[in-house]
């Protein structure tokens, strides 16, 4: 009652294809000394006194732009810090006043 019931395969009688056969084959030979490659071609960067300026004025513009905006986020942060020291203070002030009153 609990046991799988296992499903019978059905054996073949027959072949369903004859079998293949398997004839050699010619391998060619080819010369032993191929023909050269020719030698690749890369696009060369060369670098001329004006590009080395230019070169060289992009990457300062680049630093100080991102020095400037790291200096004005850092300013940015002192302000708040700053800004929120004063309200504590403000507010600390008029709740220990409103307890001697």
């Amino acid at each position: 009652m609990l046991r799988p019931k296992i499903p019978n395969m059905p054996t073949p009688h027959r072949l369903s294809s004859p079998p293949v056969i398997v004839e050699p084959t010619v391998v060619e030979r080819y010369p032993s000394t191929p023909a050269p490659l020719p030698a690749p071609t890369r696009p060369t960067v060369q670098i001329t006194p004006g590009t080395a300026l230019v070169l060289v004025g992009g990457g300062t513009a680049v630093v100080l732009v991102v020095g400037t905006v790291l200096v004005s986020m850092l300013l940015a942060v002192a302000v708040t810090a700053a800004s929120v020291a004063v309200c504590a203070l403000v507010v600390r002030s008029l709740i220990t006043t409103q307890h001697r009153r």
